[in-house]
């Protein structure tokens, strides 16, 4: 049993980050992932249990719970009728084969090249919201044949090393293959069921060091995280939505993109041990 002085600050933790998640997924839109695993990390660390696996733990908990948010998500959504089956089904395989591929190769870096590699790409998608373009295409339609079997294990797979689901690249890449944004984000929804299900599957199978990992771990997946998380996010998602009724959002999600960016290079000056 941990330490009863550990697992309350841990709880509150989580409580506030799950409630801050919820709130930003529906105000602007993005996933709760690319939140999540920032603060995952700080929060673990903080409480002490940092480790050259930790990044695993925070990948594969918030991967379990976008599982939970995004079947509820693509629920919702199609009742609306926005959801494109034929996208989703036809990505579907690729997304999968990725998803697993990234479970394997996140397995088997350590912390630190984890923390890299979100750091990177949060950049990325940081540089995207803050100054993309909703007129930008690369095509009229979205990609088949070699390009979609190029393209959509790449989804999976950097989703997965990210810990995020469907949206961050998903939403993107259909946006700039000409799908309405609103069939985008519904769609992008079940990519983040696609990716989060095998890959949580993978992780719950890793073993991590019992003396750095926080109290009620399966595998990599911290089941009190999990639990809290889901908890707070199906409460403050909605409050989310209502806030983007009654303000516009695009100022929002620019200074999101700023303090993604901010995170993302504090992720990699810690992953360089500056």
């Amino acid at each position: 049993m941990p330490d009863i002085s550990l697992l309350l600050p841990m709880l509150a933790l989580l409580l506030v980050i799950g409630a801050l998640a919820g709130v930003l997924a529906g105000l602007l839109g993005v996933g709760g992932g690319i939140v999540l695993v920032p603060a995952f990390f700080y929060a673990f660390t903080y409480l002490g249990y940092e480790g050259p696996q930790l990044m695993q733990v925070c990948l594969a908990t918030s991967l379990a719970t976008i599982i939970v948010t995004s079947m509820r998500s693509v629920l919702s959504h199609n009742k609306k009728g926005a959801v494109d089956w034929e996208i989703l089904k036809s990505w579907a395989p690729g997304i999968v084969v990725g998803a697993i591929v990234g479970v394997i190769a996140a397995s088997a870096l350590r912390s630190t090249t984890l923390q890299a590699v979100f750091g990177v790409l949060g950049i990325v998608i940081g540089l995207y919201l803050g100054f993309g373009k909703s007129e930008w295409r690369l095509g009229d339609a979205m990609p088949k044949g070699l390009r979609r079997a190029t393209l959509s294990p790449a989804v999976g797979f950097l989703s997965v090393l990210m810990g995020i689901g469907g949206g961050s690249f998903g939403v993107p890449l259909m946006s700039l293959y000409n799908t309405p944004i609103h069939r985008a984000v519904a769609t992008a929804a079940g990519f983040g069921v696609v990716i989060a299900v095998p890959s949580v599957i993978g992780f719950l199978f890793l073993e991590i060091d019992p003396v750095t990992r926080p109290p009620y771990n399966v595998g990599a997946v911290n089941l009190v995280a999990f639990g809290i998380i889901v908890a707070m996010t199906l409460i403050t998602a909605p409050w989310g939505v209502k806030l983007a009724h009654a303000m516009d959002p695009k100022p929002l999600k620019r200074v999101f993109a700023v303090f993604l960016t901010l995170v993302a290079l504090n992720m990699l000056r810690k992953a360089f041990g500056l």
